[in-house]
């Protein structure tokens, strides 16, 4: 059986808890069709305060609720308590131990890995997903594996410049769709969308929106290739931010939880989803 692709949105809600006049309000002919036959989770699990990319992208990663664990909702990166979470939990820590295969196809430039592993004080500046890869043994920018960058193209600070046509991105998503025939799972962190949220303000900043609505777009041409090619995919996010740029700061705004190919069963939050993820897998 193919793997399964697996395209890890940051801060983006779901387009029901979306105002008016939002980055979802365009025309998205293979996302958005997906998402709205998909499911809308919850992320806060019931803890006051603002869903953390920490706490929330661990609660992918492992099905465990890791908000509970720390007593609060807690990012961008894991600290201590979450690193030994992942290190012990995490799907490509658990795939890799079944003897599974996996890889993320994140592009790091060589800025990333002075950045990230020379931390005044040792602190550790990986997100979940690249510190959860690496807790598994697995190399970042792994060979044989198309590199996807997460920003699709756009540049990084405003005015957020664009490059590469919708069917870069499509081939690209192509790519990724035959790479995943010898893997069990390749990962995409997609976190430009919670950088892009928090350029939010109100009013909504007409240039942000233009950068968001670009940035789904690509999203939404490198799933088409991923689908035309026949790929299994599973789309989610992990809490809201872009979806409302009336606010500079995440929201707590649903989740999209969707896929092509898989079961997502019936869960109600990112800890059940979690637990889904894994159970394709036959992890326990």
């Amino acid at each position: 059986m193919r793997g399964i692709v697996w395209l890890a949105l940051d801060g983006v809600g779901h387009p029901q808890d979306a105002p008016p006049g939002s980055v979802w309000e365009q025309e998205l002919p293979a996302l958005r069709p997906l998402v709205d036959a998909g499911l809308a989770l919850d992320a806060t699990l019931g803890v006051p305060g603002l869903p953390q990319s920490g706490t929330g992208q661990a609660c992918w990663l492992t099905g465990t609720d890791a908000v509970n664990l720390m007593g609060e909702h807690f990012g961008p990166q894991p600290g201590p308590t979450l690193q030994r979470l992942l290190s012990a939990q995490s799907l490509p820590v658990r795939l890799a131990r079944a003897g599974g295969r996996a890889a993320l196809a994140n592009h790091y430039v060589p800025a990333y890995f002075q950045a990230a592993f020379q931390a005044a004080g040792g602190r550790n500046r990986m997100g979940c997903f690249p510190f959860s890869f690496r807790a598994a043994g697995l190399p970042l920018n792994p060979p044989g594996v198309p590199l996807v960058g997460a920003t699709l193209g756009l540049g990084y600070a405003r005015p957020w410049p664009q490059e590469g046509s919708p069917e870069h991105w499509e081939r690209l998503g192509a790519a990724l769709a035959d790479a995943v025939a010898g893997h069990d799972l390749i990962t995409a962190d997609l976190w430009f969308g919670d950088l892009l949220g928090h350029a939010g303000a109100h009013p909504v900043p007409p240039d942000a929106l233009t950068a968001g609505r670009a940035y789904l777009r690509r999203v939404d041409a490198l799933l088409a290739g991923l689908l035309d090619a026949g790929a299994r995919v599973v789309v989610s996010s992990d809490h809201g931010n872009l979806e409302d740029l009336g606010v500079k700061g995440h929201t707590r705004a649903r989740v999209p939880f969707a896929g092509s190919g898989v079961n997502l069963g019936a869960p109600a939050n990112v800890v059940e989803a979690g637990q889904v993820l894994a159970g394709w897998f036959g992890l326990p």
